[in-house]
């Protein structure tokens, strides 16, 4: 695949950071992380089934999903702080397996034109050692597949 994700994960300090390019316009890419339907269908690895309790993506809001696996149930939540249309989301992170490890994300959708963008992304944990947990849980697989799905998802939209 043409679009690669990019991880930078550097030692000593409790933050990620990422980007990723998709051949879809920035409208579409951050309609496929506004909208619950569409969030149900990319986010996370093949072969897990989300379950969404709670998505409201706006300043102020807030979320909760399951995803389902062979392997047990895992459920994550978090707070919407700021989210402004076709440009940046900034929320809280926590896995609830993990309690008290919360990070706090930001997410910049760039509208790189010719119908193509990219997401930036930082992810800073409450500590190393959290950070390196999650790093550690398959974060890498689970992006890396969910932004392949993404892919095929807002690819399927521009041929319908």
């Amino acid at each position: 695949m043409s679009n690669e994700l990019k991880l930078d994960i550097p030692a000593g300090v409790p933050w990620i950071d990422f980007t990723r390019e998709f051949d879809a316009p920035v409208e579409a890419v951050f309609n496929a992380h506004r909208d619950p339907e569409l969030v149900k269908q990319w986010l996370g690895p093949r072969g897990y089934v989300m379950e969404v309790d709670r998505w409201d993506f706006r300043s102020g809001g807030g979320y909760r999903y399951v995803h389902k696996t062979d392997h047990g149930e895992f459920g994550f939540h978090g707070t919407f702080h700021t989210v402004r249309d076709n440009d940046l989301a900034i929320q809280t992170f926590e896995f609830e397996g993990a309690p008290d490890e919360v990070a706090i994300e930001f997410m910049r959708f760039v509208d790189l034109g010719n119908g193509r963008c990219r997401l930036e992304g930082r992810s800073i944990g409450r500590t190393v050692e959290g950070r390196d947990a999650m790093v550690a849980s398959g974060m890498e697989t689970g992006m890396r597949e969910g932004y392949e799905r993404l892919d095929e998802l807002v690819a399927a939209s521009a041929n319908a």
